[in-house]
Order: structure tokens, then C-alpha cells, then sequence
């Protein structure tokens, strides 16, 4: 069956839809000929701030608020005073929580993809009948669910419901679309990740799947953790047709530092908490990459694996399967690249602080104590060397420490590579978000945790 058209082939076998890779180049060249840019749109203030991004590591402002503090204050992000306890303009014109309705356009757009990529019964209703429902969580892109009327009954294969993403402020390049979605159809190819029923320059449509997020609190469950881990060494055991070369990690904290180093902010509120960033003198900082640099020499930490960021958010819950071994599904591979394997288990460490469930202001909460313990650590480390298999016993706990400074050195640069990020989606997202407020946190624990793993 044909649904993609010149972009991409979906083939029906049995109950499955999967991409035919044979049109992966149709989908690169619909993809890299698209309006997509990358570079910074308005702030909320009606300007349109200019990106382009270096390299860098920072100093500890004098003065600066302890990590317990800022932990303090965003435990009180209901506040429209916000989470420092001044005045903020951003808190106050989101204390009502998060908006929940879908603006007409966004409508129109998602019932004329749904339409055209899903056919069936989809065409046979108005856009009055159809619906959709926003889903939280995503802070790279807006996630809708779509779905027919409940008194229309599909007519072939056609989804009763799909996941609609659209894809939000790309800081990596129009090249990272079309290496997620190569991902993307290969992993639903092969039955490792949703289904994609229609891909197009602003975003796609994917199976939605009867599921939960995890909770945060989740990932330190030792089932689902161990779940987690063998789940990452089965994916980094996969070969994938992307540049081999580990340039991905430091590339890019080069390129999101320069961008922050020329960024203007518009709104009072930014200006003033970027002001407060600035003191860091990020375009200073070298250390966290200097010891990185040595993990690697010193740990031959590996590169040949590919970065899976596995937050709670982007792992789901199978409904039906809760009482499975294998009941979890990774989804998300927008930031997929062959790079450092200590990053994924780094990234993944730092993700057991953060809540980004929390319906008010700034929309995430943080709990640095829930950082995994060195047991913690290691359980997860052992489940994934025992999936990945051929360790020899006297070589065991030799490696398993080596994992353990590399991860927790990486979680540095996970700290200081998401904090420069979210200073950029302050200027450049629409969507509901302290990013700048998550930023300043980042960089709090950043510094809090340096002088624990250097």
C-alpha cells in the first residue's frame, strides 16, 4: 500500500506498517529541501534573535546560590514570583498552569496530515469531527494525539489513533532530521520502536502506542533499570548507516556556545536570568572537557555507540506488559549519533533528577539527591555488560569502575550540553517551558557534581 507517495514507501505486511528503506533518499531530499531552518526565530517579544555557536567551560559566579537553595526555589514554581522568589514575568503569565487547548492552525494542519498520510476513514470525516488532544512532556517537540470520532470504525488498516510530532527549534541541523528518521524507520522496521505512517518537513506521524511515560521516580526501580540497561546495550550493539566518527558530543557544545555567545534576549524576564548565567563566563570554561579528554585516554572509554538519551520521557510503559521482562519501549532519537558511550550512561544518570511532568511553573521539577549511588550505578552497569556479554570474570570489576568514572564524568557534559541548549529554546521554542530556569539549574548541579567526579 501506498501512503508516503514520492516520500516514502509504507508497506503492509500482516498487522505491521513499516518504511521501506529503499526510500530513505526521498525522505533526505523531501526532508533537506524543506523551510526547516535553523536558525533562532522570536523570543516572545516580537524580535527575531540571529544564531550561528564555540567551544568552552566555566567558573563558579561569586555569591552564586547553593545547589540546596536553587533546589528550594524551584520546589516553590507554583509562585508567580517564580522560582528564585523575584519578580518574573514568565512565572506570572503561566501561573495559571499549562494551556491544554490546540490553537486553530495547528488543528488544521494536523487533520490535513492525518487525512492525506492515513486515508481510509480518515477522509471521510470533517475536520469538525476530528480530534486531537496535546500531549505533555516533549521539550523539543509539540506531541499531539490524534484520533477518529468513537462512531467511526476504521475501513482497512488505518490507525484509530496516531501520535502527530511536530518537530520544534532544530539545533542541530536540517542533516539531524534526516538521521532520526532513517532511525526511526529502521527501529520500526525492525519492530524496535513505533510505527511511522507519514513523514513530512514539519514533522510525523507515528503509532501511538497504549502506554505511560515512566515516571521519574521510576528509573530508579531496579527492574526497570535493569530493563533500561540491557535495552541500551541491545541498541548500541546495532550498526547504523551514520558517520562513524565521535564528533558529535563536543561539535555540538561548540556550536551551542557560540550561539549563546551572540544570543539577544528581548524579554525583561530573559534578559535578567541570562545576565545571571553570563556570570558564569561560560566561553571560559575548559575543565569539563579537559577531563573528559582524559577518561578517554586513560579509560579507552569506547565511541562506536550511539547516544540514546534515556529520560523518563522518552522511555513508555507498554500497556499490558507490566508485569513483563519486556515492557519498556525507547523512543525519541532526535540527538542520535555514534559518539561516547559513557554519555548515554551519564545522560542517563543526570535524567533520574528531573521531573518534567510538573504542571506549573517552570514545568519541571528537580531533586538532585535522586542522582543514582554508586550501587545504583553499578546494577545498571552490570546489566548492561551482562546483554552485552563476553567479559571475562577477571576482568569484571576493572571495567565496571572504569564505567563508573566515565559515566560520571560524562554526566558533567550532560549538565553543561543541555544547559546551553536550553538557553537557545528560551529564545527559540514555543513551548511551555522554564528553559531558562532549567538552564540555571543544569549549571548549579554541573558545578555541584564537578567537584565530586573530577
Amino acid at each position: 500500500m501506498l501512503l508516503l507517495g514520492r516520500i516514502g514507501v509504507i508497506t503492509y505486511s500482516g498487522s505491521v506498517l513499516s518504511l521501506s528503506l529503499r526510500s530513505i533518499g526521498f525522505l533526505a531530499c523531501k526532508i533537506m529541501n524543506s523551510s526547516q531552518t535553523v536558525k533562532c526565530m522570536s523570543d516572545g517579544a516580537g524580535s527575531v534573535g540571529r544564531c550561528v555557536a564555540d567551544d568552552a567551560d566555566s567558573v563558579r559566579p561569586a555569591g552564586g546560590d547553593s545547589l540546596m537553595a536553587a533546589e528550594e526555589r524551584h520546589l516553590r514554581s507554583a509562585s508567580p514570583r517564580g522560582v528564585n522568589g523575584e519578580d518574573d514575568s514568565e512565572a506570572e503569565s503561566h501561573q495559571d498552569g499549562r494551556n491544554v487547548d490546540v490553537d486553530p492552525e495547528t488543528r488544521r494542519r494536523a487533520f490535513s496530515w492525518c487525512r492525506d498520510f492515513l486515508s481510509g476513514s480518515w477522509k471521510a470525516i470533517s475536520e469538525h469531527d476530528f480530534h486531537i488532544k496535546i500531549v505533555s512532556g516533549g521539550l523539543s517537540n509539540l506531541l499531539y494525539m490524534c484520533s477518529l470520532p468513537d462512531d467511526v470504525q476504521p475501513t482497512g488498516v488505518e490507525p484509530r489513533r496516531v501520535l502527530l510530532r511536530i518537530y520544534g527549534a532544530i539545533l542541530q541541523g536540517v542533516d539531524s532530521l534526516v538521521l532520526e528518521s532513517v532511525m526511526f524507520a529502521i527501529l520500526a522496521e525492525r519492530e524496535l520502536g513505533p510505527h511511522l505512517y507519514g513523514i513530512f518537513p514539519e514533522g510525523r506521524l507515528e503509532q501511538y502506542l497504549p502506554s505511560n511515560r515512566l515516571r521519574t521516580e521510576q528509573l530508579g526501580f531496579p527492574e526497570i533499570s535493569a530493563e533500561i540497561a540491557s535495552k541500551m546495550a541491545r541498541f548500541h550493539g546495532m550498526q547504523m548507516p551514520f558517520n562513524k566518527e565521535p564528533k558529535w558530543l563536543f561539535g555540538t557544545i561548540d556550536r551551542y556556545m557560540e550561539q549563546v555567545k551572540i544570543i539577544q534576549f528581548v524579554r525583561e524576564a530573559h534578559i535578567k536570568k541570562f545576565t545571571k548565567l553570563m556570570k558564569y563566563d561560560l566561553p571560559l570554561i575548559r575543565v569539563c572537557q579537559s577531563l573528559l579528554c582524559c577518561t578517554i585516554m586513560k579509560h579507552i572509554c569506547p565511541f562506536i555507540y550511539k547516544i540514546i538519551l534515556c529520560s523518563s520521557g522518552n522511555i513508555l510503559m507498554l500497556d499490558g506488559r507490566e508485569n513483563s521482562s519486556d515492557k519498556l519501549m525507547l523512543i525519541d532519537f532526535e540527538y542520535s549519533s555514534y559518539n561516547y558511550r559513557g554519555f548515554d550512561f551519564g545522560n542517563h544518570f543526570c535524567e533520574w533528577i528531573y521531573d518534567y511532568t510538573y504542571d506549573q511553573w517552570p514545568f519541571y521539577k528537580a531533586k538532585v539527591e535522586n542522582y543514582p549511588n554508586r550501587q545504583q550505578q553499578l546494577r545498571f552497569i552490570r546489566h548492561y555488560l551482562s546483554e552485552k556479554g563476553g567479559i571475562a570474570p577477571v576482568d569484571q570489576a576493572r571495567i565496571e569502575e572504569d564505567m563508573i568514572i566515565e559515566a560520571n564524568r560524562f554526566a558533567l557534559a550532560s549538565h553543561f550540553l543541555w544547559g546551553l541548549w536550553s538557553i537557545i529554546q528560551a529564545k527559540i521554542s514555543k513551548i511551555e517551558f522554564g528553559y531558562m530556569d532549567y538552564a540555571q539549574h543544569r549549571f548549579d548541579t554541573y558545578f555541584k557534581q564537578k567537584k565530586l567526579f573530577s
